[in-house]
């Protein structure tokens, strides 16, 4: 009998690892081998790590990378990677430098050279951006922002649960770089987009997300076009940023595991 795929789950700004443990159950249902390992700092539960804000100061999108890099080589072959906003981003990272054999990519925040910037966007990100000092800071979401940048699609109730069970500081940084990624040279957001010796790739947009708009999604899918890879683009044209956790998550899980299927993964 093989040996089960690996799968490692990479979440974003703001959210704790723990929100992908139905992700976890449902994989292991399926056969793979999943784990979902939090960012540099991050701390057991999400409550510890709201008490420990500090750890998570200063770490940047290379760091986090290294970190699951380092993850990846602990697996006894390459896993797939699933990630979501920034995890995304960090999914195509680690696609590219060949850490996985594959990556779903869900609302992943812009990789270098993705110019669209809608309105929707700015706003969830400006009260971050609009202080050059949180760029050293761990930075959290209050109920509200957390209602307009995830859970616009829900209701306030399910919006504040999931606030309180899942919502941790995040470290400013991380945001800082990707804002600036278009005009920093070796930004730690770039990633060969026109590599074709790599696995298949899968972008995953919501259709109503402030996060990370579907346009912003649908221009990185065009950026891979002429690489040659597999990079297919699906919409959940109804669904906000919070559709990887929120109470019809399954649908999202779903649509991977039947994609992964078609990959023969």
């Amino acid at each position: 009998m093989p040996a089960p795929v690996p799968v490692v789950f990479v979440h974003g700004l703001w959210i704790h690892s723990s929100s992908w443990d139905a992700w976890i159950d449902l994989f292991t249902e399926h056969g793979y081998s999943a784990t979902a390992p939090g960012w540099p700092g991050e701390d057991v539960t999400p409550a510890s790590t709201r008490s420990r804000g500090e750890l998570i100061a200063g770490t940047g999108i290379a760091d986090v990378t290294a970190a699951y890099e380092q993850h990846v080589r602990t697996l006894p072959c390459a896993p797939v990677v699933v990630g979501h906003s920034f995890g995304g981003l960090i999914a195509q990272k680690l696609l590219a430098s060949g850490h996985a054999r594959a990556a779903v990519a869900v609302d992943p925040a812009a990789v270098k050279g993705v110019t669209k910037l809608p309105l929707a966007q700015l706003r969830t990100a400006l009260p971050v951006l609009a202080r050059p000092s949180n760029r050293r800071r761990a930075v959290s979401t209050t109920p509200g922002q957390f209602r307009w940048s995830f859970g616009n699609r829900l209701s306030r109730r399910e919006s504040d649960e999931l606030h309180a069970r899942f919502a941790i500081p995040g470290p400013g940084r991380v945001l800082f770089e990707g804002a600036a990624a278009n005009r920093t040279p070796n930004s730690p957001a770039a990633v060969d987009v026109a590599l074709r010796e790599r696995g298949p790739l899968l972008l995953v947009a919501g259709g109503e997300d402030h996060t990370v708009p579907a346009s912003v999604v649908e221009a990185a899918h065009a950026l891979y076009a002429g690489s040659g890879a597999v990079t297919d683009l699906v919409r959940f044209p109804d669904r906000g940023h919070s559709l990887v956790f929120d109470a019809r998550w399954r649908e999202v899980a779903e649509t991977t595991l039947a994609w992964l299927r078609e990959q023969q993964l």
